[in-house]
């Protein structure tokens, strides 16, 4: 596998993180973003599938349909339509040391950047569950 992505700095839910962004046409995946809150590193693949999904019905206006009777047992108060999408395989990895090997395996810059500190970093809920 050539490596075909790049490490840069980002923000996810106002944490300083890292992402993996393609660098050539051939890599296989969209994006990747570290969740620091969780330890996750989610991966989208550029490989799509067919998904169901259920998505607001619209009015003529592009409105989304309310409800006459108040809400669903859902929750929502507009009406819902299963349609079929296009959608890109995600992946996630939790374990640390699969998270290291991909990055090891994909990113050009895995040796100079330092995404260690993301994945070994304390985050504000962490420290709260370790009073």
């Amino acid at each position: 596998m050539n490596k075909s992505m790049m490490l840069v700095t980002s923000t996810w839910d106002s944490q300083k993180t890292f992402k993996l962004i393609p660098v050539t046409p051939d890599s296989p995946y969209n994006e990747g973003i570290f969740d620091p809150e969780n330890k996750v590193l989610a991966v989208i693949s550029k490989e799509k599938k067919q998904t169901l999904h259920m998505i607001a019905k619209l009015n003529e206006f592009g409105d989304p349909q309310t409800l006459k009777i108040g809400r669903r047992i859902n929750g929502k108060e507009y009406a819902e339509e299963r349609k079929t999408l296009e959608s890109f395989y995600e992946y996630y990895l939790e374990n640390a040391e699969e998270i290291k090997n991909l990055i090891n395996m994909i990113a050009i810059n895995a040796d100079s950047f330092d995404y260690d500190q993301y994945l070994t970093k304390e985050t504000k809920q962490s420290s709260i569950l370790a009073v």
